[in-house]
């Protein structure tokens, strides 16, 4: 029971900032309005609880995709923004909307995450052919792959008009979601839960093809799993949200670095501290320069970035020291 009391003290200063989500924006609401106009329980169940939703969602399952990336990669410096997946999934959304503009939201959340499935074989494959002699020079790789993708979309998009649109894919924010938009997150809910049972197979895979056959474990169909299933998270969040940068490499770090390599153990820890720092960075960003609103992403990237340098500091000065 006392080895539960830390994690139960995480998860309700987490529900604490979700709560305080849902009342912090332009419409005032509060406990007495939502009892008493109507108008405030409409703007209420329209807007705040889906974008609070959808932020847990997203969170959660970028945090977890993270793990994972990191399991089979067997790399602390990788996740979907760091091996290109998103931006495979910016430009499998962008071609849709130039060759199908009126496919509906299944049909783009399958594009989408088709593209980053391919980028995401496409970095591997990479990392198959290339031998680094250093880890941090893998997210690297993954980022150049990604700008060269992120470069394409950009003529594409700048050719056909489309950049207004492709900013708002990539701004991260949640202020235009509401009711009937975010309900495709539901799906990575259910992707994260899938690689939570499937976290120990994801385990042994990252030991190396050699180990996990000696374990009896068919190592390419638990990476393709994986990798499908990351994808796929990438994808939906893509096509909800937008970009969610970093998250899920900061905090499973963290999470390792205070707690140790237990995979099944941290990914409730995981779970709650990304939905923490993405709710933090959301609440943030709408204070600031209230009534306006700063995405979440940029806060979450300047964070991120802030954070990740200091990862790859910390590691040179362990190899060195």
């Amino acid at each position: 029971m006392r080895k539960s009391l830390p994690l139960l003290a995480a998860a309700c200063g987490t529900a604490a900032l979700v709560v305080t989500s849902l009342f912090v924006g332009g419409y005032d609401i509060s406990l007495r309005t939502l009892l008493e106009d109507p108008d405030a329980r409409d703007m209420f169940l329209i807007s705040r609880v889906p974008r609070t939703l959808a932020l847990v969602l997203s969170a959660a399952a970028m945090g977890v995709s993270g793990v994972i990336m990191q399991m089979l990669v067997q790399n602390r410096f990788v996740e979907p923004t760091t091996t290109g997946a998103s931006e495979w999934a910016a430009l499998g959304i962008l071609l849709l909307a130039l060759f199908a503009p009126a496919a509906p939201v299944l049909v783009r959340m399958g594009a989408a995450s088709a593209f980053a499935f391919a980028g995401t074989m496409a970095f591997l494959g990479v990392l198959r052919r290339v031998w680094l002699r250093s880890s941090v020079v893998v997210p690297l790789v993954g980022i150049m792959l990604g700008s060269v993708v992120s470069a394409l979309t950009l003529y594409l998009a700048s050719g056909a008009d489309l950049l207004q649109m492709l900013t708002t894919w990539r701004s991260g924010g949640f202020s235009g979601i509401v009711r009937g938009q975010y309900e495709p997150l539901w799906v990575v809910g259910l992707i994260v839960a899938g690689l939570y049972l499937a976290a120990d197979r994801f385990t042994i895979a990252g030991l190396g093809k050699d180990v996990a056959t000696n374990l009896g474990l068919r190592h390419e169909r638990i990476l393709l799993i994986g990798v499908s299933m990351v994808a796929l998270a990438t994808g939906v969040t893509t096509i909800v949200v937008g970009f969610v940068p970093f998250l899920g490499l900061v905090v499973p770090n963290l999470v390792s670095l205070l707690r140790g390599d237990d995979v099944r153990a941290n990914l409730p820890w995981v779970v709650i501290g990304s939905v923490a720092l993405m709710t933090l960075c959301d609440l943030i960003g709408r204070v600031v320069v209230f009534p306006l609103e700063i995405p979440a992403s940029v806060i979450l990237g300047a964070v991120g970035a802030t954070l990740f340098i200091g990862m790859i500091l910390r590691q040179r000065r362990t190899l060195h020291g």
